[in-house]
């Protein structure tokens, strides 16, 4: 079983993208069904993260991977969380 005190998943966004808060009830979603956790990353807080995602937001890493950007597609989250 997977230790939720250790997040695979990464969630860069900023406050007031609506594209980011559809990501995260995705991936709080898919967190809660598989016991996973995950961490929420403002970019607005580092310049290198704006200068990096700031036209690609919402931005999610799994495992240290850039997963999906802009849009989460919920089934491919699960199976990439299933490896």
């Amino acid at each position: 079983m997977p230790d939720p005190a250790v997040p695979r998943i990464t969630l860069y966004g900023r406050p007031g993208c609506h594209l980011c808060d559809d990501a995260r009830a995705v991936v709080e979603r898919v967190c809660a069904d598989l016991g996973e956790s995950f961490v929420e990353v403002d970019i607005d807080s580092d310049e290198d993260l704006l200068d990096r995602f700031g036209e690609e937001i919402p931005v999610t890493f799994v495992d240290g991977r850039q997963h999906d950007f802009w849009r989460v597609d919920e089934s491919r989250l699960r199976a990439a969380l299933a490896r």
